[in-house]
């Protein structure tokens, strides 16, 4: 073979009827898949680790198609055709072949230790032969793709290719995005208007909810229904986003409502700040009136009816607006009443909530809340100075954040409850990211699922 022909060798050499990949392709594949098998903070199913592999998988090929694609202009004939040389692909697919299955075998072993921890079966043969199945057609789906394409490109020439490279991201920011986007608010207000049959509507003057209250039972959306509904005990109020058009009027409406109800009468109040789609945890109210015994009020306010992820990316500032306004509106009364009559306050909040509520903390309020007990928070976006912080060392919302491929995550206020994984440096940040997909996946105390604790841990005041 000459030195020109054997620079074109192609991808995959065969010796007999076995085709053998390129020595960058087996190094490529055993990388990522060592990368996508390293340890995490939760349980997997076999769907999520397969495409997380495959993904990897996939995106180092991408890279070191494109590092060949510089390495072919900058190294010799005489090198590329050595490197093309069978025994070289052989020993790289044999070398690559048992990292994957020393990678597939410490995976195996750290899962299972998860698994141990958090009361779930153990993932035997059968879940690993799954993963690996969709990772290799997640992969070299989205290499027959990314080989399409490149195909296509070069047909096209370099300057139709800009123009449709141009072309594709105008049609995709002015075009498919808000289609999709708005695809997604149609559900979202679908969702939180829905009126489940199940709940029953308070018929009694005195709950919020009712007939005669200042809130409507339709306006408080799908979480605020749930909410009310199950109150017995305690007092609750809860102002949703179609009750009054802007965040400082639903707080006025619920401080309103809250008066109305007798909702100050109690012995405290604990303003509770919901997650992104209105979500208030049912462990955390049903701690809270383990707490106080019942004598307890509490009101929370919609700021969104998006899930946390697409309210955090998108609209921060309605979180952090919303737990200010009913925050302070809730201290500004208390502050009004005669000091013998005035309940204690409390902040909670729990992911987002958390994030909202020390957004609140910062602005000057008229009652100093007695403790401030914040659930899952997420890394380095809450201020947990003086607070009272739940948090589980396998919740990927406490460890995630960009700082997180550079940094060790401060776990100084988290509480043990599984392995935890060696931090590397990038690789943790990638297995952080996929473990947020399954973090509501496993039982309370675990991941970013927290219980009554975080009623029954709140303080008193001095």
């Amino acid at each position: 073979m000459s030195v020109l022909n054997a620079s074109r060798t192609p991808a995959l050499a065969r010796v007999g009827a076995l085709a053998l990949p390129r020595v960058s392709t087996s190094v490529a594949v055993a990388a990522m898949s060592a990368i996508s098998l390293a340890p995490g903070l939760l349980p997997r199913s076999a769907v999520l680790q397969g495409v997380f592999s495959g993904l990897l998988v996939a995106a180092g090929l991408l890279a070191m198609w494109a590092f060949s694609a510089v390495a072919r202009r900058l190294v010799s004939d005489r090198v590329k055709a050595r490197f093309d040389e069978h025994h070289w692909r052989i020993s790289a697919l044999g070398l690559s072949t048992a990292a994957t299955a020393i990678a597939v075998f410490a995976a195996s072993s750290w899962q299972n230790s998860l698994r141990a921890a958090m009361g779930a079966p153990s993932a035997g043969l059968l879940h690993w032969a799954e993963a690996g199945c969709i990772a290799a057609l997640t992969a070299l789906g989205l290499w027959g793709i990314g080989v399409g394409i490149s195909k296509a490109l070069r047909w096209m020439g370099f300057a139709r290719s800009v123009g449709a490279l141009v072309m594709g991201v105008l049609g995709v920011q002015l075009v498919v995005g808000p289609v999709v986007w708005n695809g997604l608010a149609d559900s979202f207000d679908k969702s939180n208007a829905y009126i489940d049959t199940a709940l029953t509507q308070p018929l009694s003057a005195s709950v919020s909810g009712s007939p005669e209250s200042l809130i409507s039972w339709t306006s408080m959306g799908a979480e605020g229904r749930k909410f009310v509904a199950a109150g017995e005990d305690s007092v609750r109020v809860y102002a949703g986003l179609d009750s009054a058009p802007d965040a400082a009027s639903r707080a006025a409406l619920a401080v309103s409502e809250l008066d109305r109800v007798g909702g100050f009468a109690r012995n405290s109040v604990v303003v509770a700040v919901p997650t992104g789609s209105g979500w208030i945890d049912t462990h955390a109210v049903d701690g809270i009136e383990q707490r106080f015994g019942g004598d307890v009020a509490i009101v929370g306010q919609q700021y969104s009816d998006a899930p946390s992820w697409a309210t955090f990316l998108f609209s921060l500032d309605e979180a952090e607006d919303s737990a200010t306004a009913l925050f302070t509106a809730v201290g500004t009364h208390i502050a009004s009443m005669p000091t013998e009559e005035r309940p204690d306050l409390f902040l909670y909040g729990q992911s987002l909530g958390a994030v909202g509520g020390s957004a609140a903390l910062m602005e000057k309020s008229p009652t100093t809340a007695c403790d401030v007990l914040w659930a899952g928070p997420p890394a380095g976006a809450t201020r947990t100075e003086g607070a009272t912080v739940l948090a589980n060392t396998s919740d990927p919302v406490v460890w995630w954040s960009p700082a997180l491929a550079t940094q060790k995550p401060d776990l100084s206020r988290a509480v043990q409850d599984a392995p935890i994984p060696q931090w590397i440096p990038g690789v943790t940040f990638l297995q952080t990211t996929a473990d947020m997909l399954g973090s509501l996946g496993v039982p309370a105390g675990h991941g970013h699922r927290y219980g009554t604790d975080q009623g029954t841990a709140l303080g008193t005041c001095s």
